[in-house]
Parts: structure tokens; sequence; C-alpha cells
């Protein structure tokens, strides 16, 4: 989910609590910080999303229980980063960042290869994620502001909480939603529902678009990109009618699943009670658990369990 309102991690937390469950599966994760959250509950997470950049940090701080980058793997990362080569292996970075800057990224986008397993890359590239954020934060006005990278790099990882030790096996994924849930047995499915804009609204968004790019090392993938999950949740949708049917495919999916969470943020499209009807279709609705912040943002939310 792109946008959430401010207060909603703390919303989702008070309605798991009420649940039992030691097992949950997250299919369109995002952010890592609820299934960080439900690490510190001992709960063994399996997450997913069909980002990389949000795969990557899952993998960094869900699916990791033990490793942390050390000062050789920084160190490594941090080598030569300022150092231009013959040209950059992905000019794409130049949309967002300057040419040193987007020097900087290409650099140390190759160096975290050189890092020796699967987690310390995630952790690396996480790493970079948070600032090449950093730097985007910044216009004209504030630019004076702004610390070297290789620095900001070095506080980011230095601010690095150890992993959290569960003692279960948890994963992160990179799948279609429906192929992820397929494979799943979990004691419970937390769904929280995409946008009606899907892929489209993350290709237009400069923090998760700059952020996919740089890990995949091109931006010529987007169209492909959005084919991946045409037909299903998650891709850009038109009608209610048409994401109404993609929930249901995908719940009937989830029917092996014991019980549901399924997480709402109701902005004009899609009603609650539209979507109430939709899951009462496939499983017998049990609560309906609202949270109005209209407040601030205009929307309100809702978790329903099934």
């Amino acid at each position: 989910m792109s946008t959430i309102p401010n207060g909603w991690l703390a919303f989702e937390l008070g309605v798991l609590r009420r649940l039992k469950f030691k097992s949950i599966s997250l299919p369109f994760t995002g952010e890592p910080d609820l299934g960080v959250y439900l690490k510190r509950w001992g709960a063994c997470v399996a997450t997913n999303d069909l980002a990389q950049w949000a795969a990557t940090k899952a993998a960094a701080f869900v699916e990791n229980n033990t490793e942390q980058l050390s000062e050789e793997d920084v160190s490594l990362t941090l080598e030569d980063a300022y150092v231009p080569r013959h040209k950059l292996g992905n000019p794409g970075l130049r949309k967002w960042f300057n040419e040193t800057d987007a020097w900087w990224f290409d650099n140390v986008r190759q160096s975290i290869e050189k890092l020796e397993s699967p987690t310390i890359r995630a952790l690396a590239l996480t790493c970079g994620m948070m600032v090449g954020d950093y730097v985007l934060s910044f216009d004209e006005g504030t630019r004076e502001f702004r610390q070297p990278l290789s620095q900001v790099f070095r506080r980011v990882w230095q601010t690095q909480v150890p992993p959290i030790n569960n003692s279960q096996r948890n994963t992160s994924d990179n799948r279609e939603a429906r192929d992820f849930i397929a494979e799943q047995h979990p004691k419970l499915l937390y769904l929280r529902l995409p946008r009606p804009r899907g892929m489209h609204e993350q290709r237009r968004n400069v923090f998760s678009a700059w952020r996919e790019e740089w890990l995949r090392g091109e931006d010529g993938f987007w169209d492909e990109f959005e084919k991946t999950g045409s037909g299903r949740l998650g891709t850009s949708i038109v009608t209610k009618q048409q994401y109404l049917r993609f929930v249901e495919d995908l719940l009937r999916v989830a029917l092996h699943i014991p019980t549901w969470a399924i997480a709402h943020v109701e902005n004009g499209f899609i009603p609650t009670s539209d979507l109430v009807e939709t899951i009462n279709r496939v499983r017998k609705v049990e609560t309906v658990y609202s949270k109005d912040f209209s407040e601030l943002t205009g929307l309100r939310a809702a978790i329903i369990t099934a």
C-alpha cells in the first residue's frame, strides 16, 4: 500500500492483538514495519511483495534473524563510490539525481554485489535506499544542508538496530500475490489491499520508482512489470466491479488459510460495505474494525476479519 494514514500501524497492531495466531502471511508487504513488530510477538512471518525494493527491505529486517553489516562490508560498499567510470551502468539514475550523486549510487550498487551473502546484500541495499530517500527529501532551497552521501550511508548503518531473532524461519518472497498465497499455510492471512492504481501508482511515486530502478539496474522494465500482475489484484484497475472481482478471486485461492484479516483504506473508490459483501461471498465476515483518519487525511480505515 503506497500511501497510508499516520497511525495506521498502531491501528493494525491493535486489531491483530485480538486475534490468535502463531504464523502469518503478508502478500502485499510494502514497508516492513508490521513484520518487524510481529517478529517481536514471536510469530513466524512470511512476507511477499512484487516490488523488489519491498522484498529487499523485508529480507533485511524480517527474514534476517542474526546477520549484521560489518565495518568491512561498509568499507567495501563505499570504496571508490565517487569515482566515475567510462559510463553509468544505470543511466536512468540521472532522472533522479545529479551527475555526481548518480555515480555514487551506480558505484555503490555494483559494489554491493560483491558482498558475501544475500542477507548482507539486502542490508546494504536497504541502507542505500535510505540514502536515496534522504537525497530526494531536499530541494534547491535546502540542498546546502546535505551531507556527503558516504557519510550518510555510514550514519544510517550505525543507527540500524540489531535484527530481532524470534527463533522462527521467517521468509521474504518477491512473487505475484496469488502464487505466494497458494503455497502458504499460516494460521492468519493479513491482506493489505493494494490501491486501485497498483503498479502504475508505484511507477509515478518518486520514492518507490527510484528504489525499484536502482535495485533492478535499469528503468526499462515497467511495462513488463505491470504485465506480470495483469488480471490480478495489484494491477491498475479502472472499475469498482473489476477490483472487487479480483479481491474475490484472491480470497478463493486463500480458502485453505483458517483466518483472514483484510485491511482497507476507504478513499471513495471502494466502500467498506461493498468489500464486506464481497468477502461474505467467500467466507462469513466475523468483525469489522474501523478507524477514522479523516481529520488529517480525509480517509477512513477498516480491518475485516473472516
